[in-house]
């Protein structure tokens, strides 16, 4: 085999590898962060939970706030990266429905996917924003995106001429930005029982009723 064929065949082993790893270190932070909390969690605890050394995990993934944020990202996009939002599967869906009553269905379903994935790991983020300066950087920043994505939703919906008149797109995004939020379904489905099913189910029919004329 000469070295160049032979370069072409470790290659996309080498890359299986890498992400092999970098999920599992990827996993063994979430598993940490959410049972323990951030602070508490070393990056010594997550390489010994992947099985890998402590500068593997730096080499892979990164330091702990970047490890955070990845998995907030992963959570969000639903993959093994970050995907901005214009990008995401759903959205792509929701800006392609031809009514507001279709997107508002979509954007439901998308948000209790999103959150299954995204509530244990975003409640560590919060709570760890208390005390360290990355985290808390962080959280503002999901915040602060959260907000412009529900204004570009808003303008969306109000394409269709299907929103009510006397609400303005800022109103329509807080609403959205407001119900949407890891807090609110974490005291409806962890705190009430409620299904996620029956989450979906509240916000479709909450958003149609207050947003739509």
């Amino acid at each position: 085999m000469s070295e160049n064929v032979k370069r072409r065949y470790e290659a996309p082993r080498r890359a299986e590898r890498a992400a092999a790893t970098r999920s599992a270190v990827l996993a063994a932070a979430r598993e940490l962060f959410v049972a323990r909390g951030y602070p508490k969690t070393a990056v010594s605890d997550i390489a010994a939970l992947a099985g890998v050394s402590v500068d593997t995990v730096y080499s892979s993934v990164g330091r702990k706030p970047v490890l955070l944020r990845e998995l907030v990202e992963t959570s969000l996009s639903g993959q093994d990266r970050a995907v901005p939002a214009a990008e995401r599967d759903y959205v792509v869906r929701v800006r392609a429905a031809p009514t507001a009553a279709e997107k508002i269905d979509l954007y439901a379903e998308a948000i209790t996917s999103i959150h299954r994935r995204l509530a244990p790991v975003f409640l560590a983020l919060r709570d760890a924003a208390v005390s360290d300066r990355d985290c808390a950087a962080l959280w503002r920043e999901i915040a602060e995106r959260r907000a412009r994505n529900m204004l570009d939703f808003a303008a969306d919906l109000r394409a269709t001429g299907d929103l009510r008149d006397d609400l303005t797109d800022r109103q329509v995004a807080d609403v959205v930005w407001s119900t949407n939020a890891v807090e609110y379904w974490v005291l409806l489905v962890h705190e009430r029982g409620w299904t996620p099913e029956q989450f979906r189910e509240w916000l479709t029919d909450s958003w149609t009723r207050t947003l739509l004329a």
